[in-house]
């Protein structure tokens, strides 16, 4: 009997289309989901064929190189028991997610009535973080012409916070060439770090410097510092040296007069000098309370 055509290729392909109906395949409807801390989150785990009536269900954590069990053996393992649970048969949902969830969790399925008997699949979950209000430093007073730095950080947010200056309370921009209103500044600053360097500061550098970190989970905004940025005064420098110096003359002249008229030589006293007397042999002067002076008590050795 003669195959037509379209027959003789059904029958080659049977065994092929055959073998993939009977192998487990996962599929999802997201593999990288993204949340805010504190929320939850379902990863997607789709069982797209099986011909196995009950397959077994497992989901692993990994992170920073280590696997562990999230879902084994019918339960939930570790702290995921409180606050994980399965969804339509092979999804878990994660409650009150922490940074410490963002990681790379597998599904993986075990169909033994399948040709094909284990699939799985990877799901990269991130955890997305606010920022903290950052600490800025911002010196307090520098004088004309000086260099000035100011920093600005915090490490709680994830991803990692990009930030930006304010002087009163207007964006400095982080291209001074881009912007007309900032080409006869001299400052640079870095959007990754935080750093904001004045090369040479000026008068119009003076105002209420505040900083903030934004990610995309939000943002954070330390509070407004004051930066003065004043003149020296040279011509009171140099005055007030020479008044120092002046002082200092004087005083040299003074003690050099001083010694000259003798100020500083040694005087002798005048008069005699009161020399106790000398005790006799045998006599004891015994003073007492009520006399208030010298008792004399003899002795005579014969």
């Amino acid at each position: 009997m003669a195959f037509r055509r379209p027959e003789l290729l059904l029958i080659l392909l049977l065994p092929l289309l055959g073998g993939r109906l009977l192998a487990v395949e996962l599929t999802s409807s997201n593999t990288k989901p993204v949340v805010q801390e504190f929320q939850s989150v379902e990863l997607s785990c789709i069982i797209k064929s099986t011909v196995t009536p009950d397959p077994r269900i497992e989901w692993k954590k990994i992170r920073d190189g280590e696997t562990s069990y999230v879902f084994f053996d019918n339960k939930m393992q570790g702290d995921f028991a409180t606050r994980a649970e399965i969804l339509s048969r092979t999804s878990l949902v994660i409650k009150n997610t922490t940074r410490m969830d963002t990681a790379t969790y597998r599904c993986e399925v075990a169909a033994p009535s399948d040709t094909k008997t284990i699939d799985e699949i990877n799901i990269q979950l991130t955890v997305q973080v606010k920022p903290m209000t950052p600490r800025c430093t911002v010196p307090k007073a520098v004088p004309v012409g000086k260099t000035a730095s100011l920093h600005c950080h915090e490490n709680e947010g994830y991803p990692k916070s990009t930030y930006s200056w304010y002087r009163n309370s207007e964006p400095l921009s982080p291209d001074t060439k881009s912007n007309a209103k900032f080409q006869n500044s001299s400052y640079t600053l870095n959007p990754a770090t935080g750093t904001l360097v004045f090369h040479a500061v000026h008068k119009g550098d003076t105002g209420r410097y505040s900083c903030i970190a934004t990610n995309d989970a939000g943002f954070a905004k330390c509070e407004e510092q004051e930066m003065e940025v004043y003149d020296l005064n040279i011509g009171g420098i140099i005055g007030g040296v020479l008044v120092v110096l002046a002082v200092l003359v004087l005083i040299t002249l003074g003690i050099c007069c001083a010694y000259r008229r003798g100020y500083f030589a040694n005087s002798k006293e005048s008069g005699e000098s009161y020399k106790t007397p000398a005790k006799p042999d045998g006599v004891n002067y015994i003073r007492t309370d009520d006399e208030g002076d010298f008792r004399h008590k003899s002795s005579f050795v014969i």
